[in-house]
């Protein structure tokens, strides 16, 4: 061993390894002191975004009495005598008189007076041009604040907006909606020694993450820009620092990959330090990923920033991803921390001693199972894409079949439940 790789061995053993539990609870609370500010967003632009304040109707929902079928608005004792139509979208007069009635129309509002609604096809028309009929015991409308009141929370900061939420904000006639904005993202691709197009080659790889996280980074609701994909950036520290500070000039985090090492041509750490960065977490108990970390840095106007350095095996890369970034991500939209869902595991999963072991696996949602993947070393992305998610198998434990365990999903498209 030479005295290069010795030291750099000797370094790796003396960092202080984060438990990987701790390292994502450490992530989300980092995230969650910086949350991002809060903006005002057109409904039709805040579909995966997070909820900055409640959601509370603005009226009584309905806002006024409002019938649930077409019928008759009757007034006092049948046969009645027709005085109207009342339609969706008008605001009627009342029935002023016993024996009147008014034909009406599912979602109309119902007029003052009204006693019952008959429905249309338990009524009769007698000869003379009166309705008659039985109202049923019930009242055929619905009351006012019968789904909430003017002011109620009906949501509270920190729910993920969907489209469900979107309609239910509309009906309770609002315009916009008080969001965090969108984190904005960059990634930097270390290694000089990569290529970004065609096979590989004569002791060169095919860069496979630049494409790759921007995607994943999306999935979690950042905006990553085309301008905000880097690299590969030239192993050296001065190149590592100015792309860092270009990058963080915008982003609210940076991802890197690659170069979290401490060997000849990983500049990250030095350019971290040159920085004045402060590790959240600095390397993590798990496998794959284990050489991960999480930076912070507080410009001078007070706006903080992070990096994510994940590793630069593809793997390992988004196993960082998910341990890390999608904790911080959390934190800064102001979501809560997301509780992992189990799954019984189909066939053995070995443990990785002291070691967490995130194992990707595919999953029968109806038989609530995980069935490990074939391909899934470090450097590999075939296992990955036929995968849902990782099982989590604790450090010192074995995952034995029929083992539940928690699992770590993939993102999916902002606004798409996955569970």
């Amino acid at each position: 061993m030479s005295t290069e790789t010795a030291s750099a061995a000797e370094q790796v053993a003396a960092l202080p390894v984060t438990d990987w539990a701790e390292a994502r609870e450490r992530a989300y609370a980092a995230g969650l002191a910086a949350a991002l500010p809060a903006v005002d967003r057109p409904l039709a632009d805040a579909d995966g975004l997070t909820l900055a304040e409640p959601l509370a109707p603005r009226t009584d929902l309905p806002a006024f009495p409002t019938s649930s079928v077409d019928g008759w608005a009757v007034r006092g004792e049948g046969p009645w005598r027709i005085v109207g139509r009342v339609l969706a979208g008008n605001s009627p007069p009342p029935l002023a008189e016993d024996g009147t009635t008014a034909e009406i129309a599912t979602g109309a509002m119902v007029p003052e007076g009204v006693t019952a609604i008959v429905r249309v096809e338990e009524s009769t028309r007698t000869a003379d041009g009166r309705i008659t009929g039985r109202p049923r015991p019930q009242p055929e409308w619905r009351r006012p604040g019968e789904e909430a009141y003017a002011g109620e929370e009906l949501l509270p900061a920190g729910t993920p907006v969907d489209p469900a939420l979107i309609g239910l904000a509309a009906s309770c006639g609002h315009d916009t909606l008080r969001v965090r904005r969108a984190p904005r993202a960059a990634l930097l691709v270390f290694g000089d020694e990569l290529l970004t197009s065609g096979p590989p080659a004569a002791g060169r790889v095919r860069d496979a993450l630049g494409p790759a996280v921007p995607a994943w980074l999306r999935r979690y609701g950042c905006e990553v820009r085309p301008a905000d994909v880097t690299g590969p950036v030239a192993d050296t520290l001065p190149a590592h620092v100015g792309a860092l500070r270009t990058a963080l000039a915008d982003a609210d985090l940076v991802c890197t990959t690659g170069g979290t090492m401490h060997g000849p041509v990983d500049h990250l750490h030095p350019a971290l330090a040159e920085l004045g960065a402060e590790y959240v977490v600095n390397t993590v108990a798990v496998r794959p990923g284990f050489p991960m970390l999480l930076a912070r840095l507080t410009g001078p106007e007070g706006r903080t920033r992070f990096v994510a350095g994940l590793p630069g095996n593809p793997q390992s890369a988004i196993v960082a991803l998910v341990s890390l970034v999608a904790p911080l991500l959390a934190g800064l939209a102001g979501r809560p921390q997301p509780v992992l869902p189990h799954a019984a595991l189909a066939e053995p999963v070995p443990g990785r001693g002291d070691y967490t072991h995130l194992a990707l696996v595919r999953l029968d949602r109806v038989a609530g199972t995980a069935h490990p993947v074939r391909h899934v070393g470090s450097a590999m992305l075939r296992g990955l894409a036929g995968a849902d998610g990782f099982a989590v198998v604790r450090p010192g434990t074995t995952g034995e079949p029929g083992a539940r365990v928690p699992v770590v999903p993939l993102p999916l498209l902002p606004g798409e439940r996955a569970w």
